[in-house]
């Protein structure tokens, strides 16, 4: 009996997914198990595996292609086996492929051959999110490639070629002049900018900075470090883990700190879930790390490489970078000198923490002498809809008192 491979749906607000490429073609056997396409949503990469064994009857999107989640993209079966009723929107569809139908928009439907028809603005640069970030990796410039996918779209085996020295992938340009460039925004960036521009539109943002001692940090740091290259067991516990495991603390005192403000009603959690500010090949993501105050140092360190990893790889859960997933944010800018900044809240969020670069200033280190300490700069930015300014600074000293009297 035929079996349809559907589009999955990854996450509750993702509706459509970008076929990037097929490793297996029409008439090809497969096994369970072997990966028949990659695909992209607008945030994540995903590998689609072949849920059973047989031949690959049908194909009904190429490369390239926006597909509707759970409609049915191709048909694996027996040689000979009928694949009709499994083409999407056919009136006489399984009993399956109907309840699948049925749960996509009727213009959705309409627009399913569309998809790849559609002509599009030949100023725009046509290129899917998986060769974009590739392109971007490699330093290749992708307005300069010739798309092998619908309607010219670039995908990530014209990168390949690109990077193999093929030179049919390249087109003609045609000059605008040299004064300026212009490129259309990706996906990630429209959503990234969207976010921002309602947190402060829909919010009353103020942004308290503070700065903390972090000499016993410093020591901690250099203590780990010593152990790495002689203890396997060591976690490679880093500064910002330190900063993070002090923010939960402080959370824990302060729980107002640690909620969604709802309009009418504020949400405040139990535990922390706790959202890290990853910069990525795509662009800003910030996923979070789900019960964070359950875990020890170590576990937290862990946890929060692994979930910033996937984020890089475009492998992160779709669910976890909701904005709602996080209960309380934490962006680093340290290491790139950044000495002062305004962190934008992820609403419905109430407080993020912009964590600064070290700067050693002159402080009194005892018996009146003057020496020099190193400070970490803290920007706490809050809600003040839902938080005063007192309450904020408390919670923000908070902080810097978790911070200047951590011990590991």
């Amino acid at each position: 009996m035929a079996t349809a491979v559907i589009m999955p749906k990854q996450g509750q607000s993702v509706e459509t997914c970008i076929i990037t490429r097929w490793f297996k073609s029409k008439g090809e056997s497969v096994s369970v198990g072997d990966i028949l396409f990659s695909y992209e949503t607008d945030k994540a990469s995903f590998d689609l595996e072949s849920p059973v064994e047989g031949v690959l009857l049908e194909v009904y999107f190429g490369d390239g292609a926006e597909v509707p989640v759970l409609v049915n993209v191709a048909v694996i079966g027996k040689d000979g086996e009928t694949t009709d009723s499994f083409n999407p929107g056919h009136t006489n569809a399984s009993p399956a492929s109907k309840t699948i139908i049925a749960a996509i928009a009727p213009e959705t439907l309409e627009s399913l051959k569309a998809v790849e028809i559609q002509p599009e603005d030949e100023t725009k640069i046509r290129i899917s999110p998986r060769a974009k970030r590739m392109a971007e990796n490699k330093g290749l410039d992708y307005n300069n490639l010739h798309g092998s996918g619908p309607n010219g779209r670039i995908i990530a085996r014209d990168v390949e070629k690109a990077q193999s020295g093929d030179g049919s992938v390249t087109k003609n340009i045609q000059t605008q002049g040299t004064e300026y460039t212009e490129q259309p925004l990706s996906n990630v960036r429209k959503i990234i900018a969207k976010a921002m521009q309602s947190s402060l539109q829909n919010s009353a943002q103020l942004t308290h900075h503070m700065s903390a001692d972090v000499r016993y940090l410093l020591e901690a740091r250099q203590k780990i470090k010593d152990k790495l290259p002689t203890d396997k067991s060591q976690q490679d516990i880093t500064l910002n883990d330190m900063i993070c495991w002090c923010v939960i603390r402080a959370l824990k005192k302060f729980p107002e700190a640690n909620s969604h403000f709802l309009t009418d009603s504020i949400k405040t959690f139990y535990k922390v879930h706790l959202g890290l500010a990853v910069d990525t090949p795509r662009g800003l993501m910030v996923p979070a790390l789900i019960n964070a105050s359950d875990m020890d140092l170590t576990k937290l360190s862990k946890e929060l490489k692994s979930i910033a990893e996937a984020c890089k790889k475009g492998s992160i859960n779709p669910e976890l970078i909701q904005s709602t997933a996080a209960t309380f944010t934490v962006s680093n800018l340290g290491n790139y000198g950044v000495e002062m900044f305004t962190p934008v809240i992820n609403l419905p969020q109430v407080a993020i923490l912009g964590v600064c670069t070290i700067i050693n200033r002159p402080a009194n280190i005892g018996n009146n002498i003057l020496g020099f300490v190193p400070y970490i700069g803290l920007s706490l930015t809050y809600d003040h809809r839902a938080i005063d300014g007192g309450p904020a600074t408390l919670f923000l000293r908070e902080i810097k008192e978790q911070i200047e009297t951590f011990r590991y």
